[in-house]
């Protein structure tokens, strides 16, 4: 999942990525309101995080202006303050949920995994895939009962894979929601990553679930002969 992330404390922006980005989500970092709304125009995210108290425009107006565009991706508000009038003028403004500042990481993670079930993306906590087993919430991931060692990047691509189960997706659709803005399109790292998850959970078993569409992307799926390769 990839997630915007609003905030103009450079500490805080800090530690909030470098633990969202532990857990696999990929992050990009908006310093004021003119930018985040900037970089929500031209890149598609799962979630926001916003701040309240921003320069150039605060957290209400972003938000504001977000849902007035269509955006439908939950947004998480931050603040400092945990007034009601507060809270009501946050979810008010198109907000889904609000947490206050200081928080501990875990809620933060707890509340944005209970946002992205309730999104438009269906994610349940345990996924399956003919053998395949998938746990979003612990990321554990298994193939025929036994454990599959990934690394962050790779589980957040299989994990990409699995809630697009049985669909083909290109490598735009892939960087979009599993690497950052930072990201190289015309280098060779997604071809590299599933490369690696191939080795990881195809090698050794009776069934490829991971499969090439040339011209198009790739596919998980339990299905045969729906690929390539």
């Amino acid at each position: 999942m990839r997630i915007l992330l609003v905030e103009d404390e450079s500490r805080v922006a800090g530690f909030i990525a470098k633990g969202l980005r532990e857990q696999a989500y990929a992050v990009d970092i908006a310093r004021d309101g003119g930018q985040a709304l900037y970089q929500a125009a031209i890149n598609e995210y799962d979630l926001v995080i916003l701040d309240i108290l921003l320069p150039v425009k605060d957290g209400h107006t972003v938000c504001r202006e977000l849902r007035g565009s269509g955006f439908r991706a939950p947004i998480l508000m931050l603040t400092a303050r945990d007034a009601v009038d507060d809270r009501v003028s946050g979810l008010d403004s198109g907000a889904d949920d609000y947490l206050t500042k200081p928080f501990d990481f875990k809620e933060l993670l707890a509340r944005l995994r209970a946002l992205l079930r309730r999104s438009h993306v269906l994610r349940p906590q345990v996924a399956h895939v003919a053998d395949l087993t998938l746990n979003t919430a612990s990321h554990a991931v298994a193939r025929a009962g036994r454990a599959v060692n990934l690394t962050a990047k790779e589980y957040a691509l299989l994990e990409f894979l699995v809630l697009n189960e049985d669909r083909v997706v290109g490598r735009e659709q892939i960087a979009q929601h599993v690497w950052e803005e930072s990201f190289d399109p015309f280098s060779n790292v997604i071809d590299v990553y599933v490369k690696r998850l191939r080795d990881k959970l195809d090698t050794g078993f009776g069934r490829r679930l991971i499969h090439t569409r040339r011209g198009e992307g790739y596919i998980l799926t339990a299905r045969p002969g729906v690929g390539d390769d």
